[in-house]
């Protein structure tokens, strides 16, 4: 997932998939590409670590902070404070959004994965973590 921080220019709307399907990195900065189908996404988590930057690229959805609810769609950016509680979830026709953060030292080495929560037998929030860093870093 991770690309050289010099690569190419990246079509952002060709990449395909669920979940985390886009990355770049470079020694200070990280961006993620974001993909989730309708009502999936992040679950309720506490970054203590890192603001993060939301873009989100197409699509609509809804971000939880801190308990409050906002609709979010192509064009907007919203700002996760460090400290905040938040989730992400996709609308009808899915979300898409760039995750941008300062580049942690414990986020360099370690790649994504994707865990599935399961509610009634029905697909729920996916959560998002490293692999190294999974108790502390969910910057999605």
């Amino acid at each position: 997932m991770n690309q050289d921080a010099t690569a190419e220019p990246v079509d952002l709307a060709g990449a395909a998939g669920e979940g985390p399907v886009w990355g770049m990195a470079s020694e200070d900065l990280n961006a993620t590409l974001l993909n989730w189908r309708a009502g999936e996404g992040v679950v309720e988590h506490t970054n203590a670590d890192l603001d993060v930057l939301l873009v989100v690229v197409a699509g609509s959805g809804v971000v939880s902070i801190d308990g409050h609810e906002r609709v979010i769609r192509s064009g907007h950016a919203v700002l996760l404070a460090k400290g905040t509680r938040r989730a992400i979830r996709g609308g009808p026709e899915g979300l898409r959004y760039l995750s941008i953060h300062r580049n942690a030292p414990a986020c360099r080495s370690s790649r994504p994965s994707v865990q599935r929560e399961r509610t009634g037998g029905r697909a729920a929030a996916v959560r998002v973590c490293h692999l190294v860093w999974a108790t502390r870093c969910r910057c999605w």
